[in-house]
């Protein structure tokens, strides 16, 4: 396996809203077995980017291929290639858990039988759970489930949008081991989150975005230890060791965005 093959490369992204430049010139790749973090503050171009890459956005200019497949011109093979869990996921409310994986099985044209789906729910740890309905579940639980259905097709890249968002840490701690999983079954995850403490946890690089550009791109721990002597880092760092959010703050600024 080519742990550098690259299953996501975006190449000089534009994305106009009317005259409102919000995406420019983003570029950026995922690589086979790796979590890439796209970290940005609120309005910095983050859901433009995903919704772009998923192929649910027209972007003015640049490129975007999924697994080698340039999603305007092969977007069947590109979105066939992705898989997506959202921040908040809705599924048929009338509907149990096994039925729902039932339902996404067959959309991805998958033949699993009962026993496999059943299988899916005992390694999240829900197969007790299969005849309860999806808002019977907590947020955790849910969570899990959305990961499941998100990696139902084994997809080449997996694109998580906030997926941690309102976890207890047990439940957080959980999902980042099944992140981790599939990473390690040499799949590509594209992570956006706004903590800090998780990207810094899980992501092998990260890109930090800011009014529609990238800033940087590297690991963490690269990131920190390039600014971790500089002023402003010193200045917004609160306990004297410089974390990735104390980069972060000084990379972005301390304006709270809308």
């Amino acid at each position: 396996m080519n742990n550098h093959e690259q299953i996501l490369k975006v190449e000089g992204l534009n994305v106009y809203y009317g005259t409102t430049h919000a995406v420019q010139n983003v570029s950026f790749d995922v690589r086979r077995g790796e979590i890439f973090g796209l970290l940005g503050p609120n309005g910095a171009g983050k859901t433009s980017t995903l919704s772009a890459i998923e192929g649910l956005l027209n972007y003015h200019s640049g490129s975007i291929s999924v697994a080698g497949n340039n999603n305007k011109e092969k977007p069947l093979h590109a979105k066939a290639a992705l898989g997506v869990q959202l921040q908040s996921t809705s599924f048929q409310p009338e509907l149990t858990i096994l039925e729902i994986l039932q339902l996404y099985a067959g959309i991805y044209g998958l033949s699993l039988s009962k026993e496999q789906l059943m299988n899916k729910l005992q390694d999240i740890k829900l197969a007790d759970a299969a005849n309860k309905k999806f808002g019977q579940l907590s947020g955790g639980q849910q969570q899990r489930v959305s990961l499941v259905i998100a990696t139902i097709h084994n997809p080449q890249l997996v694109l998580l949008d906030e997926p941690t968002t309102g976890l207890d840490p047990q439940s957080r701690r959980q999902l980042w081991e099944r992140i981790e999983n599939i990473r390690e079954k040499g799949h590509g995850v594209l992570l956006t989150t706004h903590s800090m403490e998780e990207a810094q946890s899980v992501c092998d690089r990260i890109g930090i975005i800011d009014h529609g550009r990238v800033i940087e791109v590297n690991t963490p721990e690269a990131l920190i230890e390039k600014h971790r002597d500089e002023p402003e880092v010193i200045r917004v760092s609160r306990k004297g060791r410089i974390t990735l959010e104390d980069v972060f703050i000084a990379l972005t600024g301390t304006d709270i965005r809308s």
